[in-house]
């Protein structure tokens, strides 16, 4: 029933730190739950651990087991700035909303940090500016439009001109704008720090387990398993990721290659403030910096989601990798010693879909997430919780699952 994806290939920084182990059990028999949540990466665990702490009795499976997906290979560049500058989106769905979904995405990492404080998760946390840089999909001019339209929406935004890059960043680029509050973590920490959370409060992990089929009526869902047992719940939420299921149509969702790599660390060769840096550009650089002074790099994206074309085009993608990070910091070694690629789900607005599907309002998906996977899956565990709670979020009808 999933479109099945090799997600990812090659080793991901994050394989270097230690994670916590998040026991599974073995699923041999029929059960029933309150909600049954499938997908054990990072969305799935924001999911279960909103709800167990409503209350709710959770069951949650995996096919593979927890953080073995995409998960691992984000590099955890967790932005409040959607991928389409707001400028843009306010051309392709009105300005109402775009200035509505910036402020949602703002207040979704807002929102995550508070939430890992207060849990006390150690997941390395710590909050991060941003530096977008002028690039083919806006020019310094179009940067400052972009500036002013966020300062305008309430959200803090600073033009740096060529000669503030330089001086406060050492970056020889024509601009760029300066943004305050994301956050930097360890992704797989986060997620099997959520998991464990919700072990705690009931919830029951079971993997390997595949969904082979839904059926949906009108009091409860039914999940079939490949070995034979059946999951009923009064909710099902597909947080699959970038493997969607039959019932989630596609159409409005496509799978983009990506490659990254990680330096040795280097922390004397990080620049001010360990920013965040991306560009307004199509493909887009974008990099961040580790707690211990690794460098991560990644970029090239292509619209294609071959896996033997996207893995035999690893080295190459990593030489151009390496030789944009040398020209724009050459004071660093761009040498990898982490490489790998991996694939993730965009929309064409940027902007997520999350909500319940056509005429099976029992069924939740969560899907297109683009370069804010953990933001969004952070926005998605919060409107799916206020679902099921009975009441419904604002900006449900932002992120709408299509007609």
């Amino acid at each position: 029933m999933a479109r099945k994806l090799d997600l990812r290939t090659g080793r991901p920084v994050w394989m270097a730190y230690r994670a916590p182990a998040v026991p599974v059990s073995t699923l041999h028999r029929d059960l029933r739950c309150d909600v049954v949540v499938i997908g054990m990466g990072i969305s799935g665990a924001m999911i279960a651990e909103a709800l167990t702490r409503r209350g709710h009795d959770v069951v949650a499976i995996d096919r593979r087991g927890p953080m073995r997906g995409s998960t691992p290979a984000t590099t955890a560049l967790v932005q409040f700035e959607i991928d389409q500058p707001l400028t843009k989106l306010s051309g392709m769905v009105g300005k109402e909303k775009a200035v509505a979904a910036w402020r949602r995405s703002r207040l979704a990492v807002m929102n995550l940090g508070a939430r890992i404080e207060t849990l006390g998760i150690e997941c390395r946390l710590a909050m991060r500016p941003s530096l977008y840089l002028a690039g083919n999909v806006l020019d310094p001019a179009g940067l400052r439009e972009e500036a002013a339209a966020r300062r305008d929406a309430g959200i803090s935004a600073e033009y740096l001109s060529r000669a503030q890059l330089k001086e406060g960043f050492g970056l020889a680029r024509d601009g760029a704008i300066l943004s305050e509050g994301n956050l930097a973590l360890d992704p797989r920490k986060l997620t099997a720090g959520l998991l464990n959370l919700a072990r705690k409060r009931k919830a029951r992990l079971y993997a390997p387990v595949e969904a082979t089929a839904i059926a949906h009526s009108g009091d409860e869902v039914a999940i079939s398993t490949r070995d034979g047992p059946v999951i009923r719940a009064g909710h099902a939420v597909l947080a699959t990721g970038y493997e969607l299921m039959d019932p989630v149509r596609a159409r409005t969702h496509s799978i983009i290659s990506t490659w990254a790599i990680a330096t040795r660390p280097q922390k004397q060769a990080i620049w001010p403030r360990a920013s965040f840096i991306w560009e307004a550009s199509d493909p887009y650089l974008y990099m961040r910096a580790t707690d211990d002074g690794r460098i991560i790099c990644g970029g090239e994206d292509e619209d294609f989601q071959d896996e033997e074309h996207r893995d035999a085009l690893i080295l190459e993608k990593t030489a151009a990798i390496m030789r944009k990070l040398a020209a724009l910091m050459p004071g660093i070694d761009p040498s990898p010693e982490y490489i790998w690629s991996g694939s993730f789900g965009a929309t064409p607005t940027g902007l997520p879909i999350i909500g319940t599907l056509p005429r099976k309002p029992r069924i939740h998906a969560v899907m297109g997430y683009g370069g804010n996977g953990i933001t969004f899956s952070q926005l998605a565990s919060e409107m799916i919780a206020t679902t099921l709670d009975g009441r419904e979020d604002a900006d449900a009808n932002l992120f709408a699952m299509p007609s």
